[in-house]
């Protein structure tokens, strides 16, 4: 799929640079660093969730079934 974005002429000028430098396409950085971005993000998100039960006086697995038993 094709997307237009907006850069400034300094990012233009250091992403080619870049290609030039890598010897990958503009298009190849732009998609790496969109891809990097994501990766990150997304691992931020799952670390969020890690702990988030901790804080809770009541043990996980006692909740779950004392839930389960409510089917």
């Amino acid at each position: 799929m094709r997307t237009l974005i907006d850069m400034n002429d300094a990012q233009v000028e250091a992403l080619d640079t870049l290609a030039k430098r890598v010897r990958q396409s503009r298009a190849a950085l732009i998609r790496a660093a969109i891809n990097d971005y994501l990766d990150r993000h997304h691992r931020e998100q799952v670390e969020d969730g890690f702990g988030l039960w901790g804080k809770r006086k009541v043990d996980g697995l006692v909740y779950q079934e004392k839930v389960r038993r409510e089917w």
